[in-house]
Protein backbone atom coordinates (compact mmCIF):
# COMPACT_ATOMS: atom_id res chain seq x y z
CA UNK A 1 0.00 0.00 0.00
CA UNK A 2 1.26 3.50 -0.77
CA UNK A 3 2.91 6.13 1.38
CA UNK A 4 1.76 9.57 0.27
CA UNK A 5 3.50 12.83 1.20
CA UNK A 6 1.63 16.13 1.10
CA UNK A 7 3.90 19.16 0.86
CA UNK A 8 3.32 22.86 0.33
CA UNK A 9 4.80 23.98 -2.99
CA UNK A 10 5.00 27.69 -2.20
CA UNK A 11 5.66 29.72 1.00
CA UNK A 12 3.01 28.00 3.10
CA UNK A 13 -0.69 28.62 3.73
CA UNK A 14 -1.60 26.76 0.54
CA UNK A 15 -4.57 24.96 2.07
CA UNK A 16 -2.80 21.68 2.83
CA UNK A 17 -5.29 20.75 5.56
CA UNK A 18 -8.17 20.63 3.08
CA UNK A 19 -6.28 18.27 0.80
CA UNK A 20 -4.99 16.18 3.71
CA UNK A 21 -8.53 15.91 5.05
CA UNK A 22 -9.68 14.66 1.63
CA UNK A 23 -6.85 12.14 1.31
CA UNK A 24 -7.10 10.96 4.93
CA UNK A 25 -10.25 9.02 4.03
CA UNK A 26 -8.01 6.62 2.11
CA UNK A 27 -5.18 6.45 4.68
CA UNK A 28 -5.69 4.84 8.11
CA UNK A 29 -2.50 6.52 9.41
CA UNK A 30 -1.76 10.24 9.08
CA UNK A 31 1.61 11.44 10.43
CA UNK A 32 2.96 14.95 10.88
CA UNK A 33 6.70 14.87 10.12
CA UNK A 34 8.22 18.27 11.03
CA UNK A 35 7.58 21.78 12.33
CA UNK A 36 5.74 22.83 15.44
CA UNK A 37 2.83 24.96 16.56
CA UNK A 38 3.94 27.77 14.26
CA UNK A 39 1.92 26.05 11.52
CA UNK A 40 -1.82 26.51 11.23
CA UNK A 41 -4.10 24.08 9.38
CA UNK A 42 -7.76 25.00 9.01
CA UNK A 43 -10.44 22.42 8.22
CA UNK A 44 -14.10 23.36 7.74
CA UNK A 45 -16.58 20.57 8.53
CA UNK A 46 -20.18 21.63 8.01
CA UNK A 47 -20.70 24.74 10.11
CA UNK A 48 -17.65 24.01 12.23
CA UNK A 49 -14.19 25.46 11.62
CA UNK A 50 -11.20 23.73 13.22
CA UNK A 51 -7.77 25.38 13.42
CA UNK A 52 -5.04 22.84 14.09
CA UNK A 53 -1.45 23.61 15.00
CA UNK A 54 0.00 20.28 16.10
CA UNK A 55 -2.61 17.54 15.78
CA UNK A 56 -2.51 15.85 12.35
CA UNK A 57 -5.52 16.66 10.19
CA UNK A 58 -6.63 13.02 10.02
CA UNK A 59 -7.93 13.30 13.60
CA UNK A 60 -11.41 14.04 12.22
CA UNK A 61 -11.82 10.44 11.05
CA UNK A 62 -12.44 7.69 13.62
CA UNK A 63 -10.69 5.28 11.26
CA UNK A 64 -7.43 7.27 11.31
CA UNK A 65 -4.55 7.02 13.76
CA UNK A 66 -2.89 10.47 13.94
CA UNK A 67 0.85 10.47 14.62
CA UNK A 68 3.25 13.23 15.69
CA UNK A 69 6.58 11.90 14.48
CA UNK A 70 10.24 12.34 15.48
CA UNK A 71 10.87 15.46 13.43
CA UNK A 72 8.21 17.60 15.13
CA UNK A 73 8.95 19.96 18.03
CA UNK A 74 6.06 19.81 20.50
CA UNK A 75 4.75 22.58 22.72
CA UNK A 76 2.83 20.66 25.40
CA UNK A 77 0.53 23.52 26.49
CA UNK A 78 -0.56 24.01 22.88
CA UNK A 79 -0.96 20.28 22.27
CA UNK A 80 -3.23 19.72 25.25
CA UNK A 81 -5.19 22.91 24.67
CA UNK A 82 -5.84 21.60 21.16
CA UNK A 83 -6.79 18.14 22.42
CA UNK A 84 -9.15 19.64 25.00
CA UNK A 85 -10.77 21.90 22.40
CA UNK A 86 -11.24 19.04 19.92
CA UNK A 87 -12.60 16.73 22.63
CA UNK A 88 -15.08 19.38 23.80
CA UNK A 89 -16.36 19.54 20.22
CA UNK A 90 -16.85 15.79 19.94
CA UNK A 91 -13.57 14.83 18.25
CA UNK A 92 -11.90 11.79 19.84
CA UNK A 93 -8.13 12.20 20.24
CA UNK A 94 -7.46 8.98 22.16
CA UNK A 95 -5.68 7.34 19.21
CA UNK A 96 -3.11 10.14 18.91
CA UNK A 97 0.48 8.93 19.12
CA UNK A 98 3.44 11.17 19.98
CA UNK A 99 6.96 10.04 19.18
CA UNK A 100 9.23 9.43 22.15
CA UNK A 101 11.93 11.13 20.09
CA UNK A 102 10.05 14.33 19.27
CA UNK A 103 11.68 17.29 21.02
CA UNK A 104 9.79 19.47 23.48
CA UNK A 105 9.48 23.25 23.49
CA UNK A 106 9.82 25.15 26.78
CA UNK A 107 9.31 28.77 27.86
CA UNK A 108 13.02 29.55 27.56
CA UNK A 109 12.85 28.74 23.86
CA UNK A 110 10.15 31.37 23.40
CA UNK A 111 12.19 33.89 25.40
CA UNK A 112 15.25 33.31 23.21
CA UNK A 113 13.08 33.57 20.08
CA UNK A 114 11.71 36.97 21.10
CA UNK A 115 15.12 38.31 22.19
CA UNK A 116 16.79 37.21 18.94
CA UNK A 117 14.05 38.74 16.78
CA UNK A 118 14.18 42.01 18.70
CA UNK A 119 17.96 42.13 18.29
CA UNK A 120 17.57 42.00 14.50
CA UNK A 121 16.04 45.47 14.48
CA UNK A 122 14.93 46.39 10.98
CA UNK A 123 16.05 43.02 9.61
CA UNK A 124 13.55 40.80 11.40
CA UNK A 125 12.93 37.36 9.90
CA UNK A 126 9.26 37.37 10.86
CA UNK A 127 9.35 34.38 13.21
CA UNK A 128 6.10 33.51 14.98
CA UNK A 129 7.94 33.76 18.35
CA UNK A 130 6.74 30.27 19.28
CA UNK A 131 10.22 29.02 20.19
CA UNK A 132 10.50 26.72 17.18
CA UNK A 133 13.96 27.80 16.02
CA UNK A 134 15.56 27.72 19.50
CA UNK A 135 14.04 24.27 20.13
CA UNK A 136 15.54 22.93 16.91
CA UNK A 137 18.83 24.66 17.83
CA UNK A 138 18.86 22.81 21.16
CA UNK A 139 18.18 19.59 19.27
CA UNK A 140 21.21 20.25 17.05
CA UNK A 141 23.33 21.22 20.08
CA UNK A 142 22.27 17.93 21.68
CA UNK A 143 20.89 19.59 24.80
CA UNK A 144 17.17 19.26 24.01
CA UNK A 145 14.66 17.23 25.98
CA UNK A 146 12.76 14.55 24.10
CA UNK A 147 9.14 13.61 24.75
CA UNK A 148 10.17 10.15 25.89
CA UNK A 149 11.89 11.70 28.91
CA UNK A 150 8.49 12.04 30.62
CA UNK A 151 8.38 8.25 31.11
CA UNK A 152 10.55 8.86 34.20
CA UNK A 153 8.79 11.89 35.61
CA UNK A 154 11.30 12.59 38.41
CA UNK A 155 14.23 12.53 36.00
CA UNK A 156 12.23 14.69 33.60
CA UNK A 157 11.51 17.29 36.30
CA UNK A 158 15.20 17.42 37.21
CA UNK A 159 16.17 17.90 33.56
CA UNK A 160 13.67 20.72 33.12
CA UNK A 161 14.98 22.46 36.24
CA UNK A 162 18.60 22.15 35.15
CA UNK A 163 17.91 23.41 31.63
CA UNK A 164 15.73 26.27 32.87
CA UNK A 165 18.38 27.48 35.31
CA UNK A 166 21.10 27.29 32.64
CA UNK A 167 19.01 29.15 30.05
CA UNK A 168 18.03 31.86 32.55
CA UNK A 169 21.69 32.88 32.74
CA UNK A 170 21.75 33.47 28.99
CA UNK A 171 18.34 35.17 28.96
CA UNK A 172 19.42 37.57 31.71
CA UNK A 173 22.68 38.34 29.92
CA UNK A 174 20.69 39.19 26.79
CA UNK A 175 18.51 41.62 28.74
CA UNK A 176 15.46 39.40 29.02
CA UNK A 177 13.26 38.42 31.94
CA UNK A 178 14.25 35.05 33.43
CA UNK A 179 11.77 32.20 33.32
CA UNK A 180 10.12 31.22 36.63
CA UNK A 181 11.93 27.96 37.37
CA UNK A 182 9.60 26.49 39.99
CA UNK A 183 6.46 27.35 38.03
CA UNK A 184 7.93 25.86 34.85
CA UNK A 185 8.99 22.64 36.56
CA UNK A 186 5.58 22.20 38.20
CA UNK A 187 3.65 22.97 35.05
CA UNK A 188 5.69 20.75 32.75
CA UNK A 189 5.79 17.91 35.24
CA UNK A 190 1.99 17.89 35.20
CA UNK A 191 1.96 18.10 31.41
CA UNK A 192 4.56 15.33 31.21
CA UNK A 193 2.36 12.98 33.23
CA UNK A 194 -0.50 13.77 30.90
CA UNK A 195 1.68 13.04 27.86
CA UNK A 196 2.66 9.54 29.02
CA UNK A 197 -0.35 7.65 27.53
CA UNK A 198 0.29 9.17 24.10
CA UNK A 199 3.96 8.16 23.88
CA UNK A 200 4.91 5.75 21.11
CA UNK A 201 7.92 4.41 19.25
CA UNK A 202 6.45 5.90 16.09
CA UNK A 203 9.22 4.70 13.75
CA UNK A 204 8.48 1.05 14.42
CA UNK A 205 4.75 1.77 14.57
CA UNK A 206 4.79 3.28 11.07
CA UNK A 207 6.90 0.46 9.63
CA UNK A 208 4.64 -2.14 11.24
CA UNK A 209 1.56 -0.42 9.81
CA UNK A 210 3.17 -0.37 6.38
CA UNK A 211 4.07 -4.06 6.65
CA UNK A 212 0.47 -4.82 7.61
CA UNK A 213 -0.83 -3.14 4.48
CA UNK A 214 -1.92 0.23 5.85
CA UNK A 215 -1.70 3.26 3.58
CA UNK A 216 0.13 6.13 5.32
CA UNK A 217 -0.23 9.85 4.70
CA UNK A 218 2.69 12.08 5.71
CA UNK A 219 1.75 15.68 6.43
CA UNK A 220 4.23 18.54 6.30
CA UNK A 221 3.94 21.96 7.88
CA UNK A 222 5.09 25.21 6.23
CA UNK A 223 6.28 24.65 2.65
CA UNK A 224 9.05 24.11 0.13
CA UNK A 225 10.35 27.67 -0.01
CA UNK A 226 10.49 27.93 3.76
CA UNK A 227 12.73 24.85 3.92
CA UNK A 228 15.89 25.44 5.96
CA UNK A 229 18.15 24.14 3.18
CA UNK A 230 16.17 25.03 0.05
CA UNK A 231 14.12 28.09 0.97
CA UNK A 232 14.79 31.82 0.76
CA UNK A 233 17.34 31.80 3.59
CA UNK A 234 17.36 33.37 6.16
CA UNK A 235 13.61 33.96 5.75
CA UNK A 236 12.85 30.31 6.32
CA UNK A 237 11.62 27.93 9.00
CA UNK A 238 13.94 25.80 11.15
CA UNK A 239 13.21 22.39 9.66
CA UNK A 240 12.75 20.63 6.32
CA UNK A 241 9.15 20.73 5.02
CA UNK A 242 10.21 19.25 1.68
CA UNK A 243 9.50 15.60 0.85
CA UNK A 244 13.02 14.62 1.92
CA UNK A 245 12.13 15.88 5.39
CA UNK A 246 9.29 13.37 5.49
CA UNK A 247 11.82 10.54 5.52
CA UNK A 248 14.07 12.16 8.11
CA UNK A 249 11.13 13.15 10.28
CA UNK A 250 9.30 9.82 10.30
CA UNK A 251 11.98 7.17 9.81
CA UNK A 252 10.30 5.81 6.69
CA UNK A 253 12.73 5.30 3.82
CA UNK A 254 12.67 7.01 0.40
CA UNK A 255 11.64 3.79 -1.35
CA UNK A 256 8.56 3.58 0.87
CA UNK A 257 7.17 6.74 -0.74
CA UNK A 258 5.46 6.49 -4.11
CA UNK A 259 3.21 9.55 -4.21
CA UNK A 260 4.11 13.18 -3.45
CA UNK A 261 1.28 15.71 -3.72
CA UNK A 262 2.31 19.36 -3.99
CA UNK A 263 -0.20 21.98 -2.87
CA UNK A 264 -0.34 25.40 -4.51
CA UNK A 265 -2.83 28.21 -4.42
CA UNK A 266 -4.08 29.57 -7.72
CA UNK A 267 -2.03 32.64 -6.79
CA UNK A 268 0.89 33.13 -4.37
CA UNK A 269 1.20 34.39 -0.79
CA UNK A 270 3.89 34.65 1.82
CA UNK A 271 4.08 35.88 5.41
CA UNK A 272 6.86 38.09 6.72
CA UNK A 273 9.97 39.34 4.98
CA UNK A 274 11.85 37.90 2.04
CA UNK A 275 11.92 38.15 -1.77
CA UNK A 276 8.63 37.73 -3.63
CA UNK A 277 8.92 38.34 -7.41
CA UNK A 278 5.18 38.29 -8.25
CA UNK A 279 4.01 40.30 -5.23
CA UNK A 280 1.22 42.79 -5.95
CA UNK A 281 1.38 45.90 -3.81
CA UNK A 282 -1.51 47.60 -5.57
CA UNK A 283 -5.31 47.28 -5.53
CA UNK A 284 -5.13 43.84 -7.16
CA UNK A 285 -3.01 42.57 -4.29
CA UNK A 286 -5.49 43.99 -1.78
CA UNK A 287 -8.31 42.21 -3.62
CA UNK A 288 -6.49 38.87 -3.36
CA UNK A 289 -5.94 39.41 0.36
CA UNK A 290 -9.53 40.47 1.02
CA UNK A 291 -11.26 37.83 -1.11
CA UNK A 292 -8.89 35.06 -0.03
CA UNK A 293 -9.03 36.11 3.64
CA UNK A 294 -5.26 36.00 3.70
CA UNK A 295 -4.53 36.29 7.40
CA UNK A 296 -2.45 33.76 9.35
CA UNK A 297 -4.26 30.96 11.21
CA UNK A 298 -1.73 31.09 14.08
CA UNK A 299 -0.59 34.73 14.13
CA UNK A 300 -3.42 36.60 12.41
CA UNK A 301 -0.79 38.44 10.37
CA UNK A 302 -1.72 39.76 6.94
CA UNK A 303 -0.17 37.78 4.13
CA UNK A 304 1.50 39.34 1.12
CA UNK A 305 -0.16 38.32 -2.15
CA UNK A 306 0.71 38.09 -5.83
CA UNK A 307 0.15 36.16 -9.04
CA UNK A 308 0.90 32.46 -9.41
CA UNK A 309 4.61 31.75 -9.97
CA UNK A 310 5.32 28.71 -12.13
CA UNK A 311 9.08 29.19 -11.87
CA UNK A 312 8.70 28.42 -8.17
CA UNK A 313 6.42 25.49 -8.90
CA UNK A 314 8.85 23.95 -11.38
CA UNK A 315 11.56 24.11 -8.71
CA UNK A 316 9.18 22.61 -6.14
CA UNK A 317 8.55 19.71 -8.53
CA UNK A 318 12.32 19.09 -8.72
CA UNK A 319 13.00 19.39 -4.99
CA UNK A 320 10.12 17.14 -3.92
CA UNK A 321 9.78 14.74 -6.87
CA UNK A 322 6.15 15.84 -7.04
CA UNK A 323 3.91 13.32 -8.73
CA UNK A 324 0.87 15.62 -8.88
CA UNK A 325 -0.50 19.00 -7.87
CA UNK A 326 -3.53 20.18 -5.97
CA UNK A 327 -4.54 23.75 -6.83
CA UNK A 328 -6.50 25.43 -4.04
CA UNK A 329 -8.54 28.64 -3.82
CA UNK A 330 -9.41 28.77 -7.50
CA UNK A 331 -12.62 30.55 -6.49
CA UNK A 332 -10.64 33.54 -5.20
CA UNK A 333 -9.98 34.43 -8.85
CA UNK A 334 -13.68 34.33 -9.81
CA UNK A 335 -14.08 38.10 -10.12
CA UNK A 336 -10.84 38.94 -11.93
CA UNK A 337 -11.17 40.11 -15.52
CA UNK A 338 -7.57 39.17 -16.34
CA UNK A 339 -5.37 36.58 -14.62
CA UNK A 340 -1.60 36.55 -14.89
CA UNK A 341 0.77 33.62 -14.45
CA UNK A 342 4.53 34.02 -14.10
CA UNK A 343 6.24 31.63 -16.53
CA UNK A 344 9.80 33.00 -16.33
CA UNK A 345 12.05 35.60 -14.74
CA UNK A 346 14.12 38.43 -16.16
CA UNK A 347 17.23 38.99 -14.05
CA UNK A 348 19.67 41.78 -14.89
CA UNK A 349 18.12 42.00 -18.35
CA UNK A 350 18.41 38.27 -19.09
CA UNK A 351 15.41 35.96 -19.22
CA UNK A 352 15.80 32.77 -17.15
CA UNK A 353 13.57 29.75 -16.66
CA UNK A 354 15.16 28.31 -13.51
CA UNK A 355 14.71 29.40 -9.92
CA UNK A 356 17.79 31.30 -8.60
CA UNK A 357 19.84 29.72 -5.84
CA UNK A 358 20.54 32.99 -4.02
CA UNK A 359 17.81 35.10 -2.36
CA UNK A 360 19.54 38.35 -3.33
CA UNK A 361 19.34 37.29 -6.98
CA UNK A 362 15.69 36.27 -6.56
CA UNK A 363 15.04 39.71 -5.12
CA UNK A 364 16.11 41.22 -8.46
CA UNK A 365 13.93 38.90 -10.52
CA UNK A 366 11.25 40.53 -12.66
CA UNK A 367 8.39 38.18 -13.55
CA UNK A 368 7.61 37.36 -17.16
CA UNK A 369 3.85 36.90 -17.37
CA UNK A 370 1.38 35.03 -19.51
CA UNK A 371 -2.04 36.69 -19.43
CA UNK A 372 -5.28 34.75 -19.45
CA UNK A 373 -8.89 35.85 -19.59
CA UNK A 374 -10.74 35.52 -16.29
CA UNK A 375 -14.05 33.71 -16.04
CA UNK A 376 -15.93 36.25 -13.90
CA UNK A 377 -18.49 33.78 -12.62
CA UNK A 378 -19.00 31.71 -9.48
CA UNK A 379 -16.94 28.51 -9.41
CA UNK A 380 -17.81 27.41 -5.87
CA UNK A 381 -20.58 25.06 -6.96
CA UNK A 382 -18.34 23.15 -9.38
CA UNK A 383 -17.92 19.46 -8.52
CA UNK A 384 -16.65 18.08 -11.84
CA UNK A 385 -14.30 19.39 -14.50
CA UNK A 386 -17.28 20.02 -16.76
CA UNK A 387 -18.67 22.42 -14.16
CA UNK A 388 -15.64 24.70 -14.35
CA UNK A 389 -15.63 27.56 -16.87
CA UNK A 390 -13.45 27.14 -19.95
CA UNK A 391 -11.17 29.98 -18.84
CA UNK A 392 -10.42 28.03 -15.66
CA UNK A 393 -9.60 25.01 -17.81
CA UNK A 394 -7.08 27.17 -19.66
CA UNK A 395 -5.42 28.18 -16.38
CA UNK A 396 -5.11 24.59 -15.16
CA UNK A 397 -3.71 23.41 -18.48
CA UNK A 398 -1.15 26.23 -18.48
CA UNK A 399 -0.01 25.20 -15.00
CA UNK A 400 0.36 21.57 -16.11
CA UNK A 401 2.32 22.59 -19.21
CA UNK A 402 4.62 24.84 -17.21
CA UNK A 403 5.45 22.49 -14.33
CA UNK A 404 5.35 19.10 -16.07
CA UNK A 405 3.04 17.25 -13.65
CA UNK A 406 -0.70 16.79 -13.64
CA UNK A 407 -3.21 18.65 -11.50
CA UNK A 408 -5.45 16.16 -9.65
CA UNK A 409 -7.44 18.24 -7.15
CA UNK A 410 -8.86 21.75 -7.45
CA UNK A 411 -10.19 23.61 -4.43
CA UNK A 412 -13.18 25.87 -5.11
CA UNK A 413 -14.21 27.01 -1.64
CA UNK A 414 -13.62 26.80 2.09
CA UNK A 415 -16.01 23.93 2.84
CA UNK A 416 -14.81 20.36 3.17
CA UNK A 417 -16.54 19.22 -0.04
CA UNK A 418 -15.69 22.27 -2.16
CA UNK A 419 -13.33 20.58 -4.57
CA UNK A 420 -13.11 19.16 -8.07
CA UNK A 421 -11.20 16.06 -9.12
CA UNK A 422 -9.61 17.37 -12.30
CA UNK A 423 -10.60 15.26 -15.27
CA UNK A 424 -13.83 14.10 -13.63
CA UNK A 425 -16.92 14.26 -15.81
CA UNK A 426 -20.51 15.15 -14.99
Amino acid sequence: MPVTVVVGAQWGDEGKAKVIDLLAKEHPVVARYQGGHNAGHTVVVGNEKYALQLTPSGVFYDSVTPVIANGVVVDLPTLFNEIDTLTSRGINCDKLKVSTRAHLIFPWHQSHDALAEEARGDHKIGTTLKGIGPAYADKSRRVGIQAGAVADIDSFAAAVRQRCESENVLITQAGGVPVDVDETVTRFTDLGRRLQPYLCDTVNFLHDELANGSAILLEGAQATFLDLDHGTYPYVTSSNPTAGGACAGTGLGPRDIDRVVGITKSYTTRVGAGPFPTELTDELGERLVDIGREFGTVTGRRRRAGWLDCVMLRHAVRLNSLTELAVTKLDVLDSFETIRVCTGYRIDGKEVANYPDLPEVLDRAEPVYTELAGWQCDSTNARTSDDLPLQAHALIRLIEEQVGVSVRIIGVGAERDDYVLWGSQA
